[in-house]
């Protein structure tokens, strides 16, 4: 028993021996590795509560901002938003746009198209490129032509574009402005069928297409009643001249043909006027029985007669 007391003490030492100096080899690094793990942590939650702490102060100051906006103090507004920028993230973003739309609201829509520009060119988000695109153009529909707001939108007039409706919005108010009136309806009609158009671009597209067909079809009238009426005049005139060749024939028939006459000039001018015309040449018929009398006395005539034969 002595024995195997020493040789489970031996073989204590022997385990103990071997695992200080498996720690005096790797045990610095445990260490740095449970210090980095922690310090890493550290820095995650310190970033995390800076990167919270600023975006709350950017919010307060964006929507300061936004407050001095409403009150037409664009000056401060303007200074307000440059502050943010400096700051970056998100708000950042959000105050080089509102700042582009308070130089549109300013007036200096030229300006406002430049920053547009350049957000659509230094951006890294696609979306908010093309919304940059797509603002622009809006601009650029009172104050360019129809090539500008191509260049900007153009691109995103296709099928797998999420903002093509708000282009074709764009172009086809360029096209109305540019005087295409055809091209502009087709581009509304291309909003009016896409099944994925907000109902309320649908409705502004709607009354895009009922003003241009209102401006077509005025015009169309214009031409067809401007048309008719050299034709009308020239059938007028022979009609009023054939009576007036058959006036010495007869002396009673010549009275009851010019009324006849000045009829066709009438109908061939004006509908309306045509049904006011045939009213006026009914109107004299009930005096066809006062002329009558003159008739009646004529078969006293012919009882007369045999009374002389008599």
């Amino acid at each position: 028993m002595s024995q195997d007391n020493i040789f489970r003490e031996v073989d204590e030492e022997l385990r103990s021996e071997r695992m200080r100096t498996l720690w005096r080899r790797f045990g610095p690094y445990v260490i740095g590795a449970a210090v980095a793990v922690v310090l890493v942590v550290a820095v995650n939650e310190g970033w995390s509560w800076w990167r919270n702490s600023t975006a709350a102060q950017a919010s307060d100051e964006y929507y300061a901002a936004l407050k001095l906006a409403d009150g037409g103090d664009l000056a401060g507004a303007q200074a307000e938003l440059t502050k943010i920028e400096g700051q970056g993230g998100g708000y950042a973003t959000l105050a080089k746009f509102k700042q582009a739309a308070l130089l549109a609201k300013d007036g200096k829509k030229s300006e406002a198209v430049a920053a547009y520009d350049a957000l659509a060119s230094g951006e890294s988000n696609v979306r908010l490129r093309e919304l940059a695109l797509v603002l622009a153009g809006n601009l650029l529909v009172d104050t360019g032509t129809l090539n500008d707001v191509e260049q900007r939108v153009g691109s995103l007039n296709t099928t797998d574009s999420p903002l093509r409706n708000s282009a074709r919005e764009a172009i086809g108010l360029a096209q109305y402005k540019a005087g295409d009136l055809a091209g502009a309806k087709a581009t509304f009609d291309a909003i009016m069928t896409d099944p994925i158009a907000p109902r309320e671009l649908q409705n502004r597209a709607e009354l895009y297409i009922a003003q241009i067909v209102a401006e077509g079809g005025a015009a169309a009238a214009t031409v067809a009643a401007d048309t008719p009426a050299p034709a009308a005049d020239a059938a007028a005139a022979p009609a009023a001249e054939a009576p007036a060749a058959q006036a010495p024939a007869t002396e009673a028939p010549a009275a009851a043909d010019a009324p006849a006459a000045d009829a066709p000039a009438a109908e061939s001018a004006n509908p309306l006027a045509n049904s006011s015309s045939m009213m006026q040449m009914m109107t004299p018929a009930p005096q066809a029985p006062a002329e009558q009398p003159a008739a009646t006395t004529e078969p006293a005539t012919p009882a007369q007669a045999p009374a002389t034969a008599n």
